[in-house]
């Protein structure tokens, strides 16, 4: 197969992978990404998600994470659900609806390598899902499937935000997706207005240590600090808010990955049965579900705190 074919064939593959979209981009370092990174992190940012100061050279440079390196293959994966939690219930971030993404990303990625190898020949490559060391939205862009929002995201014009981003590093040339050159957001201020903790700030920079998603999953201290209260908008494990709002997500259609259906416990619990969960039986429910990163501790810590402020008790 020649360059073409090839690249034919990955996006062919991807599609039965179950991606919904991908893009390719020339492997090379991120230098612009790289100062803006480290001037988030110098100004503390990241809070306490001390893993972001690590593997700086690794997250801005592709060619540290696979020598030879060629080509990035960016691809989304839609998770926006047909279904929504009872009415009452600590709201959930509607990506930890079904499986951990994690574990569908790879399993996929897997198998996309694999192909590539089968039928194209002797590549080396590596895939990652958000928790490896790498800058996907950027790779997005320069792949061509959307811009970066106001509140940090990467949006599609045809489906909006709500997407999973998976990048597969090879040391094959390939052709080249031109970079998405457009911002559509325009004067729009929808998801900075809406922010219950005013964490989205201008220029398209977010303060981590300011999102409820950072306090209700990453910060692993026993107690939310007390200036949050009554910010959380009932938000338990992670926030929606910033997409929630954004016009571009009137397209988002439901995503078509069986893995991604909801946990019946997502959609039928109350306040009530959550306030009631004992952790054997989380730990049994929850077993494949983004959920465990907050772990038993962590849901009820999070229930603690929204309890207060309703002024009830658990």
């Amino acid at each position: 197969m020649n360059k073409i074919d090839q690249t034919q064939f990955i996006k062919k593959i991807a599609a039965i992978s179950g991606f919904d979209f991908c893009g390719i981009a020339r492997a090379e370092p991120l230098d612009d990404d790289a100062r803006r990174l480290e001037q988030w992190l110098n100004q503390g940012m990241h809070g306490s998600m001390h893993y972001m100061e690590k593997y700086f050279e690794l997250r801005v440079n592709p060619y540290k994470l696979v020598p030879g390196a060629k080509s990035v293959i960016t691809l989304l994966l839609n998770y926006f659900p047909s279904d929504r939690q009872q009415a009452d219930a600590p709201k959930i971030s509607s990506y930890a609806f079904g499986k951990d993404y994690h574990e569908v990303i790879r399993e996929k990625l897997n198998f996309l390598l694999s192909e590539i190898k089968k039928n194209i020949g002797d590549v080396h490559g590596r895939g990652f899902v958000d928790s490896a060391p790498v800058l996907e939205r950027s790779w997005a862009v320069k792949s061509g499937l959307g811009w970066i929002g106001k509140n940090g995201n990467m949006i599609t014009k045809k489906s909006g935000s709500f997407f999973f981003i998976a990048t597969l590093i090879v040391d094959i040339d390939l052709e080249y997706d031109d970079p998405f050159a457009k911002d559509f957001c325009g004067t729009c201020t929808k998801c900075i207005d809406a922010c219950p903790t005013e964490a989205i700030l201008d220029d398209k920079i977010v303060d981590g240590s300011k999102c409820i998603s950072y306090f209700t999953i990453e910060l692993k201290d026993l107690v939310i600090p007390e200036k949050m209260k009554g910010k959380f908008d009932g938000w338990m494990f992670g926030c929606d808010t910033c997409q929630d709002v954004c016009p571009w997500n009137r397209f988002s259609q439901s995503t078509k990955e069986p893995q991604f259906t909801p946990i019946p416990e997502i959609l039928n619990f109350t306040k009530t049965d959550w306030e009631d969960l004992t952790e054997e039986n989380f730990k049994i429910i929850f077993q494949h579900s983004p959920l465990k990163r907050s772990k038993f501790e962590g849901i009820r810590r999070n229930l603690k705190f929204l309890a207060q402020d309703s002024n009830d008790d658990i």
